[in-house]
């Protein structure tokens, strides 16, 4: 699918005046502003600035309304903010002391060490989840799909932790909540009722499923529970599937068969999707039209070369593809940033990036196939956009995906939600 159309940009942009981060100047006059124009913006790398005129949180091409708040950005490139579609907020140890992590290799190991660190952390689950999640707005997010555990060793802490951050940020960052049966929905008993009981609340907008052959063991019940309380309470879906080969790819097909006969076409999204990378163009081309018929969405977190999906194949054939952080500084890695920016570099470096639009490819798949994924409209700068911009410095958007510059302001509808790397407003 080609790029959605921006101002003009050139690969050899005029040099923009240095500046740092004190070169963003705001100038608010008397009461409160309806409006506001950010000053010396060059959209995408443009090669010459232009002024962003905000009115209700949306760009317009009309003049600005008097008294209008006026922000000189100094030239820098503004691009869209980015969209996390797939990062588990409740495990976080972020900004906790540092916590050791023991050896693990199955998911039943590294399950375990997920209930071990959660006990082991002080920290209310709310508390980090909301320090992680603002400090990805700082570094440009503007949504996510947040996988929260449900099952007997945390009940619905998680859900109800992840909601309150979610309520907390509302003004910067919208956030959807999946009820991630992390520890499997079959074989550890409970965990059924309690996504029951997250989506009947409604509390999640999202129920989760796992391995379903691989390590639930109960491909049909599994997806029967799972697509069964979705339809009950009108809630989507989104499956991690790390299986791999003929295993993966019959727990796929099952998921279409269920979209289909359910209806839930455009509601249900697979993670992971280990079987896809790897197969021949022909059955590739087959698997991605059967996805894009029953409207089912995928996500990657660009693990490595032989694990992310073909991201370009997919799309052509209407295969909706987000990308996501996943563990941030958990039981399971110690890695981790919540920065989009860094994760569609990530994505970049693993798919071998070497020419210009592959570098803003990986760009557009953090920000444009992650607001399509999640419904939101695209944030491309043009009039009638949503106001939801980064402001960096660089010459290009090649170049920026490459450096990874510091974001100096973090936009969202309009309104200045982060400074230099900190939160401001609220």
């Amino acid at each position: 699918m080609p790029a959605s159309p921006r101002p003009e940009s050139s690969p050899h942009p005029e040099p923009s005046r240095p500046a740092g981060p004190s070169s963003v100047r705001a100038t608010t006059p008397a009461g409160p502003a309806p409006a506001t124009v950010f000053r010396n913006v060059r959209p995408y790398g443009a090669q010459r600035p232009v002024d962003l005129t905000v009115v209700d949180g949306v760009v317009t091409a009309g003049p600005a309304p008097h008294g209008a708040e006026v922000v000189d950005c100094g030239g820098g490139i503004a691009l869209p903010t980015l969209v996390d579609a797939h990062i588990h907020p409740d495990k976080t140890a972020w900004g906790e002391p540092w916590a050791s992590r023991n050896p693990a290799s199955s998911l039943a190991e590294y399950t375990a060490e997920d209930v071990r660190l959660h006990r082991a952390l002080k920290t209310p689950v709310g508390e980090r989840a909301q320090r992680l999640m603002g400090h990805a707005v700082t570094r440009g997010t503007r949504a996510m799909r947040a996988h929260v555990d449900v099952a007997p060793a945390y009940g619905l802490e998680g859900v109800e932790g992840v909601g309150s951050a979610r309520e907390a940020l509302r003004h910067a960052l919208d956030v959807e909540i999946v009820a991630f049966p992390q520890h499997g929905v079959v074989r550890t008993p409970g965990t059924r009722e309690l996504l029951e009981e997250a989506a009947r609340s409604g509390a999640v907008d999202r129920v989760g499923g796992i391995d379903p052959t691989g390590f639930d063991g109960a491909l049909d019940e599994q997806l029967d529970i799972v697509f069964g309380i979705a339809d009950r309470h009108g809630v989507g879906v989104d499956i991690h599937l790390h299986e791999r080969a003929e295993t993966g790819l019959t727990s796929l097909r099952a998921v279409i068969d269920r979209t289909r006969a359910l209806s839930l076409q455009g509601r249900v999204t697979v993670s992971h999707v280990f079987c896809v990378p790897g197969l021949a163009a022909r059955d590739l081309d087959e698997l991605a039209s059967a996805l894009a018929g029953a409207g089912i969405s995928l996500t990657t977190v660009a693990p490595s070369s032989d694990l992310v999906l073909p991201v370009d194949r997919l799309r052509e054939h209407g295969v909706e593809v987000g990308l996501g952080s996943d563990g941030v500084r958990d039981a399971w890695s110690p890695f981790g940033d919540a920065d989009m920016l860094h994760r569609s570099h990530l994505l970049a470096r693993v798919r071998d990036a070497r020419l210009d639009e592959e570098l803003e490819a990986a760009f557009r798949t953090g920000a444009d196939g992650g607001a399509r994924l999640l419904g939101l409209p695209e944030a491309d700068l043009r009039p009638g956009s949503p106001a939801d911009f980064l402001l960096v410095r660089g010459e290009c958007l090649p170049q920026v995906v490459v450096d990874l510059p510091p974001r100096e302001l973090v936009v969202r509808g309009g309104r200045i939600v982060a400074r230099d790397g900190a939160l401001v407003g609220g």
